[in-house]
């Protein structure tokens, strides 16, 4: 029996790498990232072209512009990319034939709900950032039936730029850190992330007639946090591996202003993936354990 086929646009982010690394374990699959420099969103021929070389029994859009402050600059950059990119995938997948997967974000959200996010809530993003997310989710919901849109939350893993790995290393530089305690919502680990969506990929390849998942799910960490009590969570944990221990003092969102505003509590509720697929991710705590552990070379 062949491998499935999977392409995922985009190569250099975490999730893109955490699907690499999570898939490399997995004999059914074979599993092809690209990304900038090879292929840009931007330029929709060089998409067709490796959609066809590559010829994916699906495919997984997790390239996006995530720079949440700058996109009140560059607005022009987000949306190309957020709306207009993730639009291209959708019609030429769906051109294809091709089931799509993907991501989104916690941000389409203002975080005024009492309570978690549902699939079924109106989303009002108070970003560029945000609202260039939720003009890609409608683009592609509006080209390819075969689609499915995971909105995620506050990714972080051994990859990349993330919030766990830049706590760590302040705590390396500074005496005290200074954290936002009133913004909540669902850290989830990148790695755990990845495997829920190749589990996702595999109900789908098994082309059951009477399947039909297409749509908007939510998918992040199990259990909601601040951002003050993930960072003390991290900088505890770290220190069992002798890393440096620091006191993390809370802070409110006024007095850390950001050019965007950031949704004060942008819980997801996830039930309908586990209804559904029937996954569930780790809580939170669990994903951070397993980040610490591997970024201070234990894990």
């Amino acid at each position: 029996m062949n491998a499935m086929k999977i392409l995922v646009v985009g190569a250099k982010g975490q999730l893109a790498r955490s699907l690499v690394t999570v898939a490399a374990h997995d004999e059914d699959i074979d599993l092809v990232a690209l990304g900038r420099p090879e292929l840009d969103l931007l330029n929709r021929d060089a998409l067709a072209r490796a959609i066809d070389v590559i010829n994916p029994a699906i495919v997984i859009n997790s390239a996006a512009y995530t720079a949440v402050d700058r996109a009140e600059a560059e607005p022009e950059i987000a949306y190309a990319v957020n709306c207009d990119g993730a639009g291209a995938v959708a019609e030429l997948t769906a051109q294809r034939n091709l089931p799509l997967i993907h991501i989104s974000t916690d941000y389409v959200f203002d975080g005024a709900k009492d309570g978690a996010y549902s699939e079924d809530d109106p989303p009002n993003p108070q970003t560029v950032y945000g609202r260039s997310k939720l003009a890609g989710e409608v683009r592609v919901a509006a080209a390819n039936p075969q689609h499915i849109i995971l909105r995620t939350s506050w990714l972080y893993s051994p990859y990349g730029h993330n919030f766990i790995k830049t706590i760590l290393r302040l705590a390396g530089e500074r005496s005290e850190l200074w954290v936002v305690a009133d913004q909540y919502g669902n850290p989830t680990y990148t790695p755990d992330l990845a495997c829920a969506i190749l589990a996702i990929v595999r109900r789908l390849s098994q082309g059951k007639r009477d399947f039909k998942p297409w749509g908007l799910y939510h998918a992040a960490g199990g259990e909601a946090t601040s951002w003050h009590k993930l960072a003390e969570f991290a900088i505890r944990t770290a220190a069992q591996y002798g890393w440096r221990s620091v006191p993390v003092r809370a802070v409110t969102s006024s007095e850390y202003p950001t050019p965007a505003r950031r949704p004060a509590d942008s819980r997801l509720d996830c039930s309908k993936l586990a209804a559904v697929f029937g996954l569930k991710l780790p809580p939170w705590t669990d994903g951070v354990r397993r980040c610490v552990a591997q970024l201070c070379g234990a894990g």
